[in-house]
């Protein structure tokens, strides 16, 4: 038992825990489950479980993740546990065996693996090109296709290794490949030939063809805006496609694979895949199934002829079913608190991961009354005490209503005023739903354990209430949809919770550029802010990006040349000269979505005024666009709370000393 464990049993055998509320360290150990894989009879469910790293007992590192299993009886069982890395699972077709892709001792490059379900350890099915990156069986259990990338060329690697690696920016990239392995042979995986790079791949229950997901290059604009369904049989010939404009999240057969569904947009403007649509099986024209829909749906899986989705409509979620050939839908679950962030129908049975504001993300199965709740990755948590957690209407000084979630202190006490902390999320095509809010970023019920309100605004341009509020930001940066923060703020002023001298701003990329307006041009209205791989710049801002196709069609709607003045307006650094509010800014120093140097940018600008406000800058080594190390995530917790403390609460002035206390973790 580690340093830090026994320290935070003790903690948790303490009375006075319930006082204190949720500690920072707890939150750097919540667990939660991720993927959900249900066996093909339904009786089994496989499941990752995200668990971080114990920085006393490893080194640091992302969080790892673990393989467990739901039995028959409803026992859960650790499979594959401790320092691993497991993902993309699912079943052989004869339910036997759990499948997995992992990278294990010996594996130069990810690879399959199965492990039997009745015990046995886990064996490798097959390895191919760079690494195994999707695969599906084939249903009569034969074969399973592959998704690898294509391998670098030895001739290229010898050079590296002679100190020949030079980068030629967006043109080295290799793509992704279709391969077919026959699993009762012994001949290596066949490679079949497919123009463009594959991303993913379903094999249809007819056996006779596979959807794949296409696009032009390996690029991640490519990804994101570009990817196109193509049909092909096994051997590679075109059996047809869809043109599916815009981004893709997600494809489901149909149980007799006459049904292709997908989750996808109606145009190229769409800021997030959330239509239902659906097509036949040689692709073709498309049907949207639920155009009326007023949210969005992020998963979706079939259930005979039905297909069973997640939508995420306003703060909420819901579980429902239509026919493929269309109809209305119907609700098998609405539950308030209760979301879904996938979903896995077979044999009958549907199961999904979903949080509350009670706990993180657990496995839940539908029943015939409601969710049951299957397990149970935090049990300590059940001794903490939370605040409460309400959903929030307002209306902006348009007249367009707005939804939020807040946060209350631990011990409120009315008709006193508290200090805010304001939480804006990224996208902005992204929104905060009504269940688990706390994270290493944001930690509200910590937060709330220290006297702050922490308020999670879905200002306009956020996804959750259909495409059309979704589009209402786009070409229109930082104008309504910041004003809409302001708006949320003064409404909690009005309600005689909020202090409004002690008001706090933060948020991440999307996020992060509203803290960066916050501290700029809405300066006078923050006394606190802490920025996260933000947006300063705009103009750099699109030509450092990897996706400049996406902040094109779905953000700006022009490019700089042709209206220099919308970015420019639309760029906090033309207000540093209002800027008094105390900022910390944090950024991944590897960051290929917002580069660094847009917040070097501000730091510098906002440290060369004649009255500069208080400002810091971190950049963490080796980290992208959000921390993924716990060493860092736990640094980025102890900072932002420290920022906020000092000047929410405390003397202000000189920023805290740049030196931290890492506590148990030191």
């Amino acid at each position: 038992m580690t340093r830090f464990t026994i320290a935070l049993l003790v903690l948790l055998a303490s009375s006075s825990l319930h006082a204190e509320g949720l500690l920072l360290e707890q939150i750097a150990q919540l667990q939660q489950v991720r993927e959900v894989a249900l066996s093909p009879d339904g009786q089994r469910i496989a499941f990752t479980r995200e668990v971080p790293r114990d920085l006393d007992e490893s080194e640091d590192g992302p969080a790892w993740t673990e393989l467990h299993l739901v039995d028959a009886s409803g026992r859960v069982r650790g499979f594959i546990t401790g320092e691993v890395n497991v993902g993309g699972i699912g079943w052989t077709p004869d339910g036997s065996a759990i499948t997995f892709i992992d990278k294990r001792d010996g594996d130069e490059h990810a690879a399959l693996y199965g492990i039997p379900v009745n015990g046995g350890e886990a064996s490798r099915i097959v390895s191919v090109g760079a690494g195994v990156a999707d695969y599906s069986f084939s249903p009569d259990g034969a074969s399973v296709a592959l998704v690898a990338g294509q391998p670098e060329p030895e001739a290229v690697e010898k050079r590296r290794e002679k100190g020949f690696d030079a980068i030629v920016f967006e043109e080295q990239w290799r793509p992704r490949q279709l391969w077919i392995h026959d699993l009762d042979g012994d001949e290596e995986p066949s490679q079949v030939e497919v123009e463009g790079s594959v991303q993913a791949v379903d094999w249809s229950p007819a056996g006779d063809r596979l959807a794949l997901r296409v696009t032009p290059r390996e690029l991640v604009d490519d990804t994101l805006m570009f990817q196109r369904v193509r049909i092909v049989s096994p051997g590679g010939e075109e059996l047809g496609r869809v043109d599916n404009p815009g981004k893709l999240a997600g494809l489901a057969w149909s149980d007799d694979g006459a049904h292709l569904a997908l989750i996808a947009t109606e145009t190229i403007k769409d800021t997030r895949a959330g239509r239902l649509l659906v097509t036949g099986d040689e692709g073709g024209a498309w049907r949207h199934l639920m155009p009326e829909l007023e949210g969005h749906v992020i998963a979706i899986d079939f259930k005979g002829d039905d297909i069973v989705f997640v939508s995420h409509e306003g703060v909420e979620s819901r579980i429902g079913s239509i026919p493929a050939e269309g109809g209305s839908p119907e609700t098998l679950l609405a539950q308030e608190g209760l979301i879904a962030s996938s979903v896995a129908a077979q044999g009958g049975r549907v199961v999904f991961p979903a949080s509350t504001p009670r706990h993180p993300s657990e496995l839940h199965a539908l029943g015939e009354t409601g969710a049951e709740r299957l397990t149970d990755s935090n049990p300590w948590l059940a001794d903490v005490a939370l605040a409460r957690q309400q959903v929030i209407e307002y209306t902006a000084r348009d007249g367009l209503v707005i939804q939020g979630l807040l946060v209350r202190p631990l011990d409120y006490e009315a008709g006193q005023r508290y200090p805010l902390i304001l939480a804006v999320h990224g996208g902005p095509e992204s929104h905060y739903s009504n269940g688990w809010l706390t994270s290493y970023n944001l930690p509200a019920q910590h937060a709330a354990a220290e006297g702050y309100f922490t308020f999670y605004p879905n200002y306009r341009g956020s996804t959750g209430r259909g495409v059309a509020f979704a589009l209402s930001s786009q070409g229109r940066p930082a104008k309504e949809e910041f004003d809409d923060l302001v708006d949320g703020v003064d409404h909690l002023i009005e309600q005689g919770w909020v202090d409004a001298d002690r008001v706090g701003i933060t948020g991440g990329s999307y996020g992060g550029y509203a803290t960066a307006w916050g501290a700029t041009y809405y300066s006078e209205r923050f006394a606190a802010a802490v920025m996260n791989v933000g947006l300063s710049d705009k103009i750099a801002m699109l030509g450092t990006s990897d996706i400049p196709q996406e902040l094109y069609e779905v953000h700006y709607r022009t490019w700089p040349w042709e209206d220099w003045d919308l970015y420019r307006d639309a760029s906090p650094i033309r207000y540093v000269e209002r800027a008094q509010t105390p900022i910390l800014i944090m950024h991944g120093a590897a960051d290929p979505r917002v580069d660094p140097t847009q917040s070097r940018i501000l730091y510098r600008y906002l440290t060369l005024q004649e009255d500069p406000p208080p400002a810091r800058l971190v950049l963490y080594p080796g980290e992208g666009h959000g921390n993924r190390r716990a060493a860092s995530r736990w640094d980025y917790s102890l900072r932002l709370m420290r920022w906020m403390n000092h000047y929410l609460k405390g003397e202000g002035g000189d920023p805290p000393p740049h030196e931290l206390d890492y506590g148990p973790f030191e």
